[in-house]
């Protein structure tokens, strides 16, 4: 499979494993450092609530992918792949719910970063489903 397949890209990561080099992984990992610097700002009360829950959500999507590529085979892969979509799905949620609750603005750059990471999880799940 050539780097093109998988998604890789230049980054600040790519220390060689192959998780590492999955644009999904930087974009997730990204996405994760805007949460936590975006939930430090939440109220203080929401400090054990949808704060945490957001940040075990975006902590959840690049570690899914991780344990995925340390998996044998395209099957297990592809099950780690659909839980960190399912777990950008949840991290959406939350999105709208700290916008609802004015935590937030509705052009907050996580928002780009939930959409690029979906991109990307979308094009590794279609390719890891035809393996």
């Amino acid at each position: 499979m050539g780097s093109g397949e998988w998604g890789v890209g230049s980054g600040e990561w790519g220390v060689g494993k192959p998780h590492e080099q999955l644009d999904a992984w930087k974009i997730a990992m990204q996405l994760v450092k805007a949460v936590y610097q975006m939930t430090s700002d939440f109220p203080a009360e929401e400090r054990y609530g949808l704060a945490q829950q957001m940040r075990r959500a975006a902590v959840s999507i690049p570690s899914n992918l991780a344990e995925g590529a340390g998996r044998n085979g395209a099957k297990e892969y592809l099950y780690f792949i659909g839980i960190a979509r399912g777990s950008l799905a949840e991290l959406e949620t939350q999105l709208q719910l700290a916008v609802m609750l004015d935590f937030i603005k509705p052009d907050h750059t996580a928002f780009d970063l939930t959409d690029r990471t979906g991109k990307l999880l979308t094009g590794l799940h279609k390719k890891w489903s035809t393996q």
